[in-house]
């Protein structure tokens, strides 16, 4: 599902990841984790082709990122970490717009995520809290049914009973053959949803295997701090 091979992005003098390479297996559920300015949105965004690496490569579905961005975001649902749109306009404008960029008449499928969500879709982005323009993140990012999401931090902000319900609905896509590749900060998410993860640090891979192996939740530090070798 991805391929990164000896990925390096540097920012001048600054450091954003160090010769990472990581395969996440199709299908699977794949938790990204590390502390706040560890490397994880530079590696997303270098997959998703928003930023250029300054050496090594990546693939996501067998197409490059750099050379195949376009062909590779129709069949990627993004979910960034701050969910950030026009003000003035109406959820509905919004929604419509990212099912319009990638040329798909989603309105079924969106209504349905809409109800799931409970997301008034009248309401203009400038009158939504932050848990309910994470609810339009998430529309945008699956009403076009892609084979795989990266979110970024998917969960913050929203309430327990939606986390629940966005689970699920992440849950049926996999059913159905997607794969999802997060970042979270939320180590209980990591452990329980996702069938593999990573460990970042200081743009270096410290870790990488099954959540059962890693038993993230209480062993997270020791691996963090060096403390338990895999």
């Amino acid at each position: 599902m991805i391929h990164i091979h000896h990925l390096t992005k540097t920012y001048g003098k600054a450091r954003g990841v160090t010769d990472l390479t990581l395969h996440v297996p199709a299908g699977s559920c794949f938790g990204f984790i590390g502390p706040n300015g560890a490397g994880k949105s530079t590696t997303i965004r270098t997959l998703l082709g928003l930023i250029s690496p300054t050496a090594g490569s990546a693939e996501i579905l067998g197409l490059d990122c750099v050379r195949d961005r376009t062909a590779l975001l129709a069949q990627v649902g993004y979910m960034p970490s701050e969910a950030m749109f026009y003000p003035e306009w109406r959820v509905s404008e919004v929604i419509r717009l990212s099912a319009d960029l990638r040329k798909r008449n989603c309105r079924a499928e969106a209504a349905a995520l809409c109800e799931a969500l409970e997301l008034d879709t009248r309401k203009k982005i400038r009158e939504l809290s932050l848990g309910n323009r994470k609810k339009v993140s998430i529309v945008c990012a699956m009403q076009h049914r892609p084979m795989l999401y990266i979110l970024d931090e998917p969960t913050s902000g929203l309430d327990p009973l939606v986390q629940r319900a966005f689970w699920s609905l992440l849950e049926q896509r996999r059913q159905e053959g997607a794969g999802v590749f997060l970042s979270s900060h939320v180590l209980y998410e990591v452990q329980r949803y996702c069938d593999r993860a990573a460990i970042i640090r200081e743009g270096r891979l410290v870790v990488e295997g099954t959540t059962a192996e890693l038993d993230i939740e209480n062993k997270f530090f020791d691996y963090y701090e060096g403390r338990t070798v895999q």
